[in-house]
């Protein structure tokens, strides 16, 4: 790193991210000694998988939200910047972050940007101020505190107040949604010792869509087993306090009671992938990905490759696998390992999602399945070799022991937001 003319540095490779991405990016320009500049809007490394996890008092935020300095301190080419990258001159390789109310802008040779998505509401960004999303730990931590104040005030209610209290709606069965819906029954009967009304509402025709077949009907089943009510082919059109209204594919709209509401439903690009679409004019999607070439190249410019959530390219699914192995080609290109034009191929090795305790599905291929305790301990194990860190990876395992095998919940004994906050409260304390 150098300083040039008029105060701005030079770097050979800039990353814009620090998620799955980004840091697999950054490993891999490390094996050939490239220095890099990282970028993070967060002074952490986010495994957002396990976020659901936190939010119900399994893992402490810490076990999935290492230092990003940490994770990376044996690497002597790596240069760690705190700030939010707000501006880009493509033509002259030129970007802009900001830090504590300062802006510095650094010249490089090659970008790479992995800065994720955010939840999408639909074009009901009014829903965002009336339900609780896991995209960050501050959202785990909101949703944690509101979880824990709903069953403080529930123990000696009255009956009404009671089914009040304990009303949860989770919108959108992919694996978050399943996930949530899951460990809210499994918290309330392992842990609380108390009767929760659960709803989870998805738009498709089955929980889980990306698996299909026998797997999300297993999934369907085993939701339901639990006392968790799935309506399917049912979408959100109105969220107010207390109430979720529904309609269904026959147009027929019902209310459902709902002192919590976890919205786990679509993502959108925002952020820097608009920033970066406006600089560069690439096009994007609906939910505001950037069109990325077969390279990972954005546009016309050679010299920025955009991985991950922001992307979309070949109906590639928005998970860490693709992100990772994106990363990874990026940087190989530019340490010249791989042709520079190099297309992008994904290696699917698989998908997977926890039901309840002992219970989840795992799907390698089309012929390739598992459900059921096997494909639970399966969970664990990828799961557990992700995570960053050996601290991280016992301390997930002792709380997975308490948690699972035990009736307790770990994850509640770290200091956060007062139980007795509402919502509201919570919202403009963080």
């Amino acid at each position: 790193m150098q300083y040039v003319d008029a105060g701005i540095e030079t770097a050979g490779v800039v990353i814009v991210g620090s998620g799955f991405g980004g840091l697999s990016a950054a490993k891999q320009l490390a094996k050939s000694g490239i220095e890099y500049v990282l970028i993070s809007s967060t002074p952490e490394h986010l495994f957002q998988p396990l976020l659901y996890q936190v939010a119900t008092g399994v893992l402490a935020s810490e076990e999935i939200a290492p230092p990003i300095a940490s994770i990376l301190r044996r690497h002597r080419e790596a240069d760690v910047r705190l700030g939010k990258v707000v501006a880009i001159d493509p033509a002259k390789a030129i970007v802009t972050y900001e830090h504590d109310g300062e802006q510095r802008r650094i010249r490089y040779g090659s970008l790479i940007a992995a800065t994720g998505a955010s939840q999408s509401y639909f074009g009901r960004d009014d829903f965002a101020e009336k339900t609780f999303s896991l995209k960050t730990i501050d959202d785990a931590k909101l949703l944690r505190a509101q979880i824990q104040r709903v069953f403080a005030e529930a123990k000696g209610a009255d009956e009404e107040t009671k089914r009040r209290l304990l009303s949860f709606v989770v919108v959108g069965a992919g694996a978050t949604g399943v996930e949530v819906a899951g460990q809210l029954k499994e918290l309330a009967k392992r842990y609380y010792h108390q009767e929760v009304s659960v709803t989870l509402v998805e738009g498709a025709g089955e929980v889980l869509p990306p698996f299909g077949g026998g797997l999300s009907e297993y999934a369907k089943k085993s939701l339901t087993r639990t006392g968790v009510e799935v309506l399917l082919g049912t979408f959100v059109t109105d969220i107010e306090a207390g109430k979720v209204t529904v309609k269904d594919k026959s147009g027929v709209e019902s209310g459902i009671a709902a002192e919590t509401v976890v919205w786990s439903a679509g993502v959108q690009a925002g952020g820097f992938a608009k920033i970066l679409a406006e600089a560069t004019g690439v096009a994007t999607d609906r939910a505001g990905r950037l069109l990325i070439n077969p390279d990972l190249t954005v546009g016309g410019y050679a010299d920025i490759y955009a991985i991950g959530d922001m992307t979309s390219l070949n109906g590639y699914p928005g998970q860490s696998p693709v992100a990772m192995q994106e990363g990874r080609h990026a940087a190989d290109i530019i340490r010249r390992k791989k042709q520079a034009g190099t297309a992008f191929k994904y290696w699917d090795k698989g998908s997977m999602a926890v039901i309840s305790r002992f219970s989840a599905v795992t799907k390698l291929n089309d012929r390739i399945t598992f459900r059921g305790l096997l494909a639970w301990f399966m969970w664990l194990a990828v799961h557990l070799f992700y995570l960053v860190g050996f601290r991280n990876r016992f301390a997930a395992v002792a709380s997975w022991l308490i948690a699972f095998i035990g009736t307790g919940r770990p994850g509640f004994a770290e200091v956060t937001k007062t139980a007795e906050q509402s919502p509201v409260e919570q919202r403009s304390a963080a």
